[in-house]
């Protein structure tokens, strides 16, 4: 019986063991922690969004990082069968706004003891106070493998026929085999399959300290560059402390970079925080994004289905229906009464002056803040409330259809770890639960 070693007892590593021991390996899960899915019961805000249920055709322009190279985990284990799978193990879902998978349950908690229920069904070894400090390795013979030798084959072809140029991309030549892993106190454990799915660097106090990065770099993997991403943003504006908490939704949001080029739009909620902003359009902006945020604007515009015509016409209304109210008090009809206040300070209105008594200039300026209100970029949130980490394993040395490494014969990645990362929504848990999927069954049947 083959025995396959998971390393991580993250959202993708039980994945992967469950897929390996489905497929009749023998597996063993090794956990740094005291418990498994650490990460999955803080996500959601505990409820745990864990998957999207659109249709998986439109999954790729949800994927920032590498989308063609996960559209084979992705069909091979959709959202339908994550969908599925949870509901077999007696842990039913639902979908809310935005096709946001969730329990029924609203406990995060649910997603991770359905998993464990499943993997000690299957008779999967767990350990608990694993850490793994390297993969165990042996030199094999250099010979090319089946992508490779298409790829030459391919290009042979078309040099016969005259046809196109021969493709410049790289080929990977594996010199070495994964044989088992060697935990931090010299226990070697031995293994015919081994599969990293340790995750990335984002909320490093549930485990995630980079280990993975470690490991494959070791091993001749390319490790790419690694942020922060679905972060919130910390502003110049001090007000936005006084708001926390405030959810506007239905706000349009126009960033631009330091040089005032605009670089991304967005529609929904953005949450005021006692840094900044966050919230679905914040959190979305800092996965396509990234670094070019930093140093430049978010410009807010609270009325969106509005022009600035309607909304002159609009406030003309309010103003002369209630003259004699204090703008402080009236502002309220128009968006919530806090951030109302903030309008108001950047108009130049007075909050103690009446409706009646506004100039026509103070009512331009009012229509001004309520379309386009800067907000100023300091920095991005780091890896401590990064939702994901962008970057990771180069999806270059990784073969798409098993997630096996070209360069290490019996290594494979699964989840955060590997250069993959979506927007919010339920798209990197589906990301996880398919790669690791794909890497548990292909580890268990290679």
């Amino acid at each position: 019986m083959k025995h396959v070693i998971v390393i991580g007892g993250g959202a993708a590593g039980m994945m992967a063991a469950i897929g390996a021991a489905r497929e009749g390996a023998r597996v063993t899960l090794l956990e740094k922690n005291e418990k498994l899915g650490k990460k999955i019961y803080i996500t959601g805000k505990g409820r745990c969004n864990l998957t999207n249920a659109c249709d998986i055709a439109e999954f790729p322009e949800k994927i920032v990082s590498n989308a063609s190279f996960a559209l084979s985990a992705l069909h091979g284990f959709d959202n339908t069968d994550t969908i599925e799978l949870f509901e077999s193990l007696g842990m039913p879902t639902k979908t809310e706004r935005g096709k946001r998978v969730f329990p029924v349950s609203d406990k995060a908690s649910d997603v991770t003891k359905a998993l464990e229920k499943e993997l000690r069904r299957l008779g999967v070894g767990i350990r608990f106070h694993a850490e793994v400090a390297q993969i165990v390795s042996e030199p094999v013979g250099t010979e090319p493998d089946e992508a490779d030798l298409a790829a030459s084959a391919a290009e042979e072809s078309a040099k016969t026929a005259k046809a196109k140029k021969p493709s410049k991309k790289k080929k990977y030549t594996a010199t070495a085999r994964a044989t088992g892993v060697q935990l931090r106190d010299g226990t070697v454990i031995p293994a015919d399959a081994v599969i990293v799915a340790t995750g990335g660097l984002s909320y490093p106090t549930t485990g995630s300290t980079g280990d993975g990065y470690r490991m494959a770099s070791r091993l001749g993997h390319s490790v790419t560059r690694l942020q922060p991403s679905l972060v919130s943003l910390t502003t110049e504006e001090t007000w936005c402390a006084d708001l926390a908490g405030l959810t506007l939704r239905n706000a349009a949001v126009t960033y631009k970079d330091r040089d005032g080029r605009k670089i991304y739009e967005d529609f929904g909620e953005i949450l005021f925080t006692h840094k900044g902003i966050s919230g679905p359009v914040v959190l979305t902006a800092t996965a396509v994004c990234g670094d070019n945020l930093a140093g430049g604007t978010a410009v807010l515009d609270v009325k969106p289905a509005l022009t600035a015509e309607q909304l002159d016409a609009r406030l003309v209304r309010d103003l002369s229906g209630g003259k004699a109210k204090q703008m402080g008090n009236l502002i309220g009809a128009l968006v919530p009464t806090a951030f109302g206040e903030v309008l108001l300070r950047a108009s130049g209105i007075p909050a103690d002056k009446t409706a009646g008594e506004v100039t026509k200039e103070e009512r331009r300026r009012l229509g001004l803040a309520c379309k386009a209100l800067e907000l100023h970029i300091k920095c991005l949130g780091g890896f401590n409330e990064a939702v994901v980490t962008k970057g990771g394993v180069s999806t270059d040395e990784i073969v798409p259809q098993t997630m096996e490494s070209r360069l290490v014969k019996g290594l494979f990645f699964a989840g955060e770890v590997i250069h993959i990362d979506a927007v919010t929504g339920g798209f990197n848990l589906q990301l996880a639960w398919s790669t690791g999927m794909l890497a548990g069954r292909k580890a268990a049947r290679e």
